[in-house]
């Protein structure tokens, strides 16, 4: 197993350990993080298990799912999560999610996540190309993909079932020839 670390300007990114649960919890557990996520806020224990499942998945050949750390470049804390999950019949596509704690909310953090999650999808992982899909209703994550070079392709419509019912996404994406200018 290669393990992962990245480090941006502002942000890093690890593989996720059982040391991370509480400060996953952080992101994953809270309501106003998962408001437009397809779940729940989770509990301690479905974090838990979220990384155990992350550990295992790490040590894949191939790997097709990584699910990430995102660390403050200053202090080594972690203040949110990413994943990347490689497509199996098109290992060369890969869908991202990205969380952060709401006191990392409104300072460009995400928009620097999205490009660090991209430039390692891209330079390191080899892939051509990675999309997202978010809540209609989540504008700071249109502005965050957009900015960080991310192309909005459209609507899927009742993509997903959430607590609160079906509910469309709109997909962007980022295309490695496309990307290399951000």
């Amino acid at each position: 197993m290669r393990s992962v670390h990245v480090n941006g300007s502002r942000l890093g990114l690890r593989d996720v350990t059982e040391a991370d649960v509480a400060a996953l919890h952080a992101v994953y557990g809270n309501p106003a993080v998962t408001e437009h996520m397809p779940f729940a806020p989770r509990t301690v224990e479905e974090v838990d298990r979220i990384v155990r499942d992350a550990m295992e998945a790490a040590r894949a050949d191939p790997r097709r799912l990584y699910v990430l750390a995102v660390t403050d470049a200053g202090s080594d804390e972690v203040v949110g999560v990413a994943r990347l999950h490689i497509e199996a019949d098109h290992p060369h596509s890969a869908e991202i999610g990205l969380g952060l704690r709401p006191d990392q909310w409104g300072r460009g953090i995400g928009t620097d996540l999205i490009k660090l999650v991209l430039s390692f999808g891209f330079r390191q992982v080899g892939l051509h190309r990675i999309w997202g899909a978010r809540s209609p209703a989540n504008l700071p994550a249109q502005l965050a993909m957009l900015t960080a070079g991310m192309v909005e392709e459209g609507r899927i419509r009742h993509h997903v079932l959430t607590p609160a019912g079906w509910r469309d996404s709109m997909v962007h994406s980022a295309i490695a020839d496309d990307w290399v200018a951000y």
